[in-house]
């Protein structure tokens, strides 16, 4: 993201829709302190884009031509020089296994594309901070599915490292809390909750707080339990 605050948020349009492109960027270059740098009509094209440009976020359609919006974010969180890229994935259809597999492909997290201009404009400002895992009026929906239904449990390369505090606060963000509400929880500042996170980010190699979630889950840290 970039670091300045008088330097634009730079977005990426990712659709195969010629209208919904247009219907996103005028929503977007219409916001102080967004800019949008490209469109693509398909993965691929996205994927060379993000490449020439480089955006803080890129808005992904699912389902494409030539390439698919899971394996554009699947190419994009591989390459290194496209590690301050941040994907979310635009979907028609809720909470389905395109949604999941986007999250473990390595996308910020997901929108659908009849949410409100409002919430639009959070989510890239949240997505680009890596501060939280999808817009607030999904999050826990998505956090039951996961609870509901989990992946096959493996371990990231670096779990074991991991102090106790940095295991608690990664289990508590799994399950939908936010900074505050965690460190209300553990009875620690707000700043320290920030920290523990950054810190277990650091350790399991996480591009966001998205898949430290999603790390979280399949190593078994935060267990299934009943919604």
């Amino acid at each position: 993201m970039s670091g300045d605050a008088d330097v634009p948020l730079r977005v990426l349009i990712v659709d195969d829709q010629a209208l919904m492109r247009a219907g996103f960027r005028a929503l977007l270059d219409a916001e102080d302190g967004i800019e949008v740098v490209g469109e693509a009509a398909d993965g691929r094209e996205g994927l060379e884009l993000a490449r020439l440009h480089a955006p803080d976020i890129a808005l992904v359609d699912v389902q494409m031509p030539v390439m698919t919006g899971i394996e554009a974010t699947r190419a994009i969180a591989a390459d290194p020089l496209l590690s301050g890229v941040h994907v979310v994935i635009l979907t028609n259809y809720g909470l389905d296994e395109y949604v999941f597999d986007a999250l473990r492909a390595g996308a910020a997290g997901f929108l659908l594309k009849d949410t409100e201009p409002a919430e639009l404009l959070h989510a890239v400002r949240v997505a680009a901070r890596g501060d939280a895992l999808l817009s607030p009026a999904i999050t826990r929906r998505l956090i039951g599915e996961f609870v509901a239904r989990p992946p096959d449990r493996t371990t990231a390369p670096g779990f074991e490292t991991l102090t106790r505090r940095e295991r608690e606060v990664s289990a508590l963000a799994a399950r939908g809390l936010t900074n505050e509400e965690i460190a209300a929880h553990m009875v620690i500042s707000p700043f320290t909750a920030k920290t523990h996170i950054s810190r277990a980010m650091t350790k399991l190699g996480a591009r966001d707080r998205a898949q430290l979630v999603v790390f979280a889950y399949e190593s078994g840290l935060v267990a299934p339990r009943e919604r």
